[in-house]
């Protein structure tokens, strides 16, 4: 008995980043562990950090909203992407006696860029007649930590406000806000967000739900305003028609052909190195969490894998 125990231990794996797939990672977990007894130790410290962690092989693998730039692959020394997930980033609110809320890409930019500062502004009031929007001060909130959410929020307000994209610049996992609070983690955000009257922050669909927070609507390319719900998650997942060779795959504002797409929906990826000391039950884990595992994706605002991303998905895996 014994020795079965220390071979179990030897095969446990570690893993950390994104917080935005922890809520799914926790079933993930628990339901491995029961098929294979090998433990999975996972921490939610922002895929920034897991990045970092696993470029320096201090777990076995990690995980990252964003997909890698070309100097965290090199660091990343033979690392390979995989998509394992798919979700969205959503956007909370925190407005007294407002539960429904439209907002548009340019809306959300001028807020985040400090130019939309009250609630009850000109442009928020014309998407939003029914609402009896107050004469209160936006605190926009944002990650502290380096973060795929907001890589993929950040992605959004590039795609739809040259003026963001003029001002603040590339998409990425951190940069230099313009104004707001900052809060570590999603659960850091939603804490803020929570607590503070007046504010708005992007949060993953999973947190809003578990916090009971209003979400916004979101305008997409074709004009509508849509939830992060599966659904519309699906949408924008749908217009992935080929996967390129590092598995990278935007979908935040996708095409007008896309009817109800939720424009901030995104991919969440394990980052794994080639020929890793665990190769063989970091295999096995990822191709659990990409089959077996999708089951638990629903009850958490996790759509299903495309065919065409889970394909190139399990090709990844065999590469390893």
């Amino acid at each position: 008995m014994a020795t079965v125990s220390v071979a179990a231990a030897s095969a446990d794996l570690t893993g950390s980043g994104s917080t935005l797939v922890a809520p799914l990672m926790a079933n993930w977990q628990a339901g491995f562990e029961a098929k294979t007894g090998i433990k999975v130790t996972y921490g939610a410290v922002g895929s920034g950090t897991g990045i970092s962690q696993i470029s320096a092989r201090t777990t076995d693998f990690g995980a990252s909203d964003a997909p890698l730039t070309p100097e965290q692959e090199a660091s990343c020394n033979g690392c390979v992407q995989i998509p394992w997930g798919l979700s969205a980033t959503g956007v909370g609110f925190n407005v007294p006696g407002v539960k429904k809320l439209n907002l548009t890409g340019t809306i959300l930019a001028g807020i985040y860029l400090g130019k939309i500062t009250k609630w009850n502004d000109p442009k928020i009031k014309k998407i939003n007649k029914r609402a009896h929007l107050p004469n209160l001060t936006i605190t926009p909130v944002f990650r502290s930590d380096g973060s795929g959410d907001t890589y993929a929020f950040t992605n959004y307000l590039g795609h739809v406000s040259p003026a963001w994209k003029k001002t603040v610049g590339p998409a990425a996992t951190t940069i230099g806000w313009p104004t707001g609070v900052g809060g570590k983690g999603n659960s850091g955000i939603k804490n803020v967000v929570v607590s503070t009257s007046g504010a708005i922050g992007y949060i993953s669909a999973s947190y809003l739900i578990a916090a009971g927070l209003g979400a916004a609507a979101i305008q997409n390319k074709a004009g509508n305003f849509e939830l992060p719900n599966l659904k519309n998650i699906s949408s924008a997942a749908e217009t992935v028609k080929r996967v390129p060779g590092n598995n990278a795959v935007s979908i935040v504002d996708p095409p007008k052909r896309a009817k109800i797409a939720y424009p901030i929906s995104t991919f969440t990826y394990a980052i794994v190195p080639h020929n890793a000391a665990k190769k063989g039950e970091v295999q096995q884990f990822v191709q659990y969490a990409i089959t077996t595992g999708q089951k638990y994706g629903a009850a958490l605002d996790f759509a299903p894998l495309p065919k065409v991303v889970l394909a190139a998905a399990k090709r990844a895996i065999g590469s390893l």
